[in-house]
């Protein structure tokens, strides 16, 4: 996987119509592109390539998992992955990738490659913050989690809470605000508006 040539599609000698194409992207391919927030994958990626006159078009659909560390306990576990993406491909005077959904490529190219657009595919369906499903469902036990769980901070006892709000509700208010109150009542009743 030097140059990732395998991924190269070379549309000139394909008939018009749908071509399909597999490839698995394991932890080598993601090493050519130096990531390493991957510590191992397994994606397939089927590839529906519809070629026309002068225009391609490319529909991506992947299925598997990469190994990524969780981001609470640094615990290992795989994070499946299940996306899809379409590109256009049309021909132009010069090679033009701005558009993520849009490729332009010269008409002097007889092929071109899909790598950089699966690597983007798959780093982007992970999501940003990754939680090994065990601390979701409470199956994991790690060290992490247990010292997570010492520095916790705990509830105030209900009975207390309790106490709180009943003596909020016999403090005595201010007689003065009930008058303030008694003026802007009658104020309201003179002007309608109450």
């Amino acid at each position: 996987m030097k140059d990732l040539k395998e991924f190269d599609i070379s549309f000139i000698g394909l008939k018009e119509g749908i071509h399909q194409f597999e490839y698995t992207i394991d932890k080598k391919f993601f090493d050519f592109f130096n990531y390493d927030e991957f510590y191992g994958s397994n994606v397939k990626v089927m590839l529906s390539f519809l070629k026309n006159t002068t225009i391609f078009e490319l529909d991506f659909a992947f299925t598997g998992w990469v190994e990524v560390a969780c981001d609470v306990t640094t615990e290992l576990f795989h994070q499946p992955i299940e996306t899809d993406i379409r590109l256009i491909v049309k021909f132009g005077e010069e090679f033009n990738d701005e558009n993520e959904e849009l490729l332009i490529i010269p008409f002097s190219e007889s092929k071109f490659n899909v790598a950089q657009y699966i690597y983007e595919a798959i780093v982007l369906a992970v999501p940003l913050k990754r939680i090994h499903p065990g601390v979701i469902d409470g199956s994991l036990h790690s060290e992490v989690l247990e010292k997570l769980k010492e520095f916790e901070i705990k509830a105030e006892d209900d009975e207390g809470e309790e106490e709180q709000q009943e003596e909020n509700k016999n403090r005595e208010i201010d007689p003065r605000w009930n008058k303030l109150k008694n003026i802007l009542i009658e104020k309201n009743k003179r002007n309608g508006t109450s």
